[in-house]
């Protein structure tokens, strides 16, 4: 028996996908309606595969798998949402999720989606696939020898763009529609990329390799 546990704050939502997972005979599946509920399950009960909810009120989707897999690293953890969690992405996947699953999956691929998460294959939406199309630079010697590797995303480079003109991280959130906490999560990781210590330092060499276009540089640097 694969032993589930579900969480969900929208408690008609959660019993609905109970009812379709346990339409699988093998599959028991336990729900509960918050994080702090799950995180008092988990001490009591072991389960073989979590769902959670990304956006729930006091402890997230995230902040939940950060706690289960510090206590156990090999929990298998995948997201159950109906929001885009390319914003989430990178995050999710550094909390240690094993998977993502849509609100808007058949029984079937909700049953596929956790038999694989148990034999270790990960699960992607096609859909955020497409979103996570990465841009890469590449600069050669004169031989043809690659010297340098740098790998950003879409909204890193965005994010790039905006640090070039000027922009506050509180006025580059509101202008690319995301969270202050996710610009500066983004830009960590841009600088530990291009190896740099500051946001001068990010545009010097982000200009350097093309990433951003000279046109595109305001920042006083």
């Amino acid at each position: 028996m694969i032993r589930v546990l579900l969480v969900d704050d929208h408690p008609s939502v959660g019993e609905g996908t109970k009812h379709m997972i346990e339409q699988d005979p093998d599959i028991q599946v336990t729900i509960v309606f918050s994080g702090i509920e799950a995180l008092e399950r988990i001490e009591q009960s072991m389960f073989d595969v979590m769902l959670f909810d990304l956006n729930m009120p006091v402890i997230s989707g995230l902040e939940l798998t950060k706690r289960v897999i510090a206590s156990d690293p090999d929990a298998v953890v995948l997201i159950y949402t109906g929001y885009d969690l390319a914003t989430h992405y990178n995050m999710l996947l550094d909390a240690g999720v094993s998977g993502f699953i849509s609100k808007a999956s058949t029984r079937e691929q909700l049953i596929t989606a956790i038999r694989c998460a148990l034999r270790g294959e990960a699960v992607v939406p096609v859909q955020l696939l497409k979103q996570l199309r990465r841009s890469e630079v590449r600069f050669q010697q004169s031989d043809g020898k690659v010297i340098e590797e740098v790998s950003i995303n879409e909204k890193e480079q965005l994010i790039l763009r905006e640090v070039a003109t000027g922009g506050s991280n509180k006025e580059i959130a509101a202008k690319l529609f995301m969270s202050q906490r996710t610009v500066e999560y983004n830009l960590t990781r841009i600088f530990e990329k291009l190896n740099v210590r500051s946001r001068s330092e990010a545009i010097v060499e982000a200009g350097r390799l093309g990433l951003i276009n000279e046109r595109d540089i305001t920042y006083n640097v």
